[in-house]
This record gives structure tokens, sequence and C-alpha cells, in this order.
């Protein structure tokens, strides 16, 4: 079976947020070995304590908390992305691995096939 590696890209406020964290989900529903990468605005779906309520949409959080229990294992984000934005793994409501360009390219490399949300 070919794996799939799901990079999210948006904040949790953008519709693609949502699409990225469902394909994820469905794809492992399927068995497919399924990860994924948060990079630029898509490290702060990561943040704990959000209220999405605050901007009238629903939350990201219980479908974020249930990919490991969808067997999810590979949950990365970019370490420069979390950086730019005074981000820590601290600051993340999952156990994610903070990974750099170069360990993030050979990541890629690992995947039979890449969906960039």
């Amino acid at each position: 079976m070919k794996s799939l590696l799901i990079i999210s890209r948006h904040p949790p406020t953008r519709l693609a947020a949502r699409e990225a964290l469902d394909m994820t989900l469905a794809a492992a529903a399927f068995g497919v070995p399924v990860g994924m990468l948060f990079m630029d605005d898509g490290v702060l779906q990561l943040l704990k304590g959000q209220d999405a309520s605050l901007i009238e949409q629903k939350s990201l959080a219980a479908n974020l908390q249930a990919l490991p229990l969808f067997g999810v294992e590979d949950l990365l984000a970019c370490q420069r992305s979390l950086s730019a934005r005074g981000l820590t793994l601290e600051h993340c409501a999952l156990p994610v691995r903070a990974l750099e360009g170069v360990e993030i390219a050979t990541l890629m490399e690992h995947y039979d096939q890449i969906i960039n949300l």
C-alpha cells in the first residue's frame, strides 16, 4: 500500500486546514500509512487552548487529538515555521516532532504520495 504525507500550511481558520485533517483521518481509517506535516501558518493549528467559538467556527482540536488514535504516528512540524511565529513544541497540543529543512526533504523521499494543502 502506498504511503501518504499530508502537508497542512493554513491556519485553523481556513477551510484547507480542516480538509487536510479530514483527508488524513480518512486515509488512516482505510489503513493507509499516513503522516501529517504542519508548515507555515499550519503550525498554528497545533496551539493549545484555542477557542474556535470566538470566531464562530467548529474547533479542530477534537479531530487533531484523534490523529494518534487513528494510527497517524508521523506528526511533524516545521521548526522554521514554529520559530518564525515565536512557538516551541511546548505550545503544541499534540506530540509533534520538529524538523529542519534538510530533515523535511528527507522525510518527503520516504512517502509515495504527497498532498500539499
